[in-house]
């Protein structure tokens, strides 16, 4: 006769409850309210919401309730922070939380011309795209400053040499010309090659983070990323877990790491927030080592001073020689991940024109 015991099995909790916990735990623990770190994260985790097309009730959203409720003095008294205020309110419209003070605040930010104190065409379009939502820009402006963000992302030569900088505003350019996938942004080829460029340094810095922006950049401009980048992203997605209790250095948190690298997998169609998420205070912690090649490759180059080559074929042995087994592997893959590896090489090697020419 069986001694054995059965003892019941504990469900786990659902992708929807673990992003209701998700919400609760940013919206409440993570930050002093009405902070600036506050309303960064909250406007990314909604707008991860809005861009995979989530569908919340108003219980899901009660969490912002207080913090909706005096969204116009929140507003008026800070202004500087007028896009985030924007951005959080339209997505707790959008998602179902009910209320109608976008259109209010779009009016007001309009009239106070708040879209003047930006520096950055980035920024300006960001602005442009969160009035548009409720039918309020300026489309000889908002043309004006998407023409010359086309211009900065046509530059592919930009991309080929580490600037995470640029390759984030890069992957940012084609969400507010899609409207988040909402519309063709008739990128052009040099555009595509400029995400391609950029996907392929942050796959040799294994930078998942930027890695995951570029692939849903991709999606949204209606391409399919490269596989390879995919599998990075979803390895990294599942390697990231929320736990109880304050990161013991806030540096590495990885909570923007697990979101965008999610919001990537939601649109490849793979499993994301599949991780439970506890109550009251939680840091987020990635469980996997990065091995970036980037330093050990640009070494590698700048050593061979004279003999260097932009050639890949001619470069490739050797560059492959001086790296570790580890690292040897991640160029491998991201030579694999691309049709373009050639043309990326050829101004990732920073051989002198003169050279080059002479070469030729």
């Amino acid at each position: 006769m069986s001694n054995v015991i059965p003892f019941p099995s504990i469900a786990k909790p659902s992708r929807k409850q673990n992003l209701r916990a998700l919400l609760v735990a940013v919206a409440r623990y993570r930050h002093a309210p009405d902070s600036v770190f506050w309303l960064k994260e909250n406007a990314e985790v909604l707008g991860m919401l809005v861009g995979t097309h989530a569908r919340m009730s108003r219980d899901d959203l009660a969490p912002y309730a207080a913090f909706y409720d005096k969204i116009e003095d929140k507003l008026q008294f800070y202004p500087q922070y007028y896009r985030f205020f924007l951005s959080i309110c339209l997505d707790l419209e959008d998602l179902g939380f009910g209320g109608s003070k976008g259109e209010s605040l779009c009016r007001q930010v309009a009239a106070a011309g708040l879209i003047g104190v930006e520096l950055s065409d980035l920024q300006r379009a960001e602005a442009c795209h969160l009035l548009a939502r409720r039918g309020m820009q300026d489309r000889l402006f908002s043309n004006t400053i998407k023409d010359r963000l086309r211009y900065f992302a046509e530059r592919a030569e930009t991309f080929v040499l580490p600037n995470k900088k640029a390759a984030y505003e890069l992957a940012h350019i084609v969400f507010y010309l899609s409207d988040y996938g909402k519309r063709d942004p008739q990128l052009s080829e040099a555009m595509v090659t400029s995400l391609k460029y950029a996907g392929v340094l942050a796959y040799l810095d294994q930078n998942h983070d930027l890695l995951a922006e570029i692939c849903t950049a991709l999606h949204f401009a209606g391409m399919r990323p490269s596989q390879v980048w995919v599998k990075a992203v979803a390895m990294a997605h599942s390697l990231i877990y929320p736990e109880n209790g304050v990161a013991k250095y806030p540096m590495e948190d990885a909570f923007h790491c697990f979101l965008v690298t999610g919001w990537a997998q939601t649109l490849s169609g793979g499993m994301s927030f599949a991780a439970q998420v506890p109550e009251d205070h939680i840091h987020f912690s990635a469980r996997f080592q990065s091995s970036s090649v980037l330093r050990p490759m640009s070494e590698c180059l700048m050593g061979l001073g004279p003999s260097r080559s932009s050639d890949w074929d001619a470069m490739r042995g050797c560059v492959l020689a001086a790296l570790d087994p580890a690292r040897r592997n991640i160029l491998r893959q991201a030579e694999a991940s691309t049709e373009r590896f050639n043309a990326f090489f050829r101004g990732f090697a920073r051989v002198p024109a003169d050279r080059s020419t002479a070469a030729g």
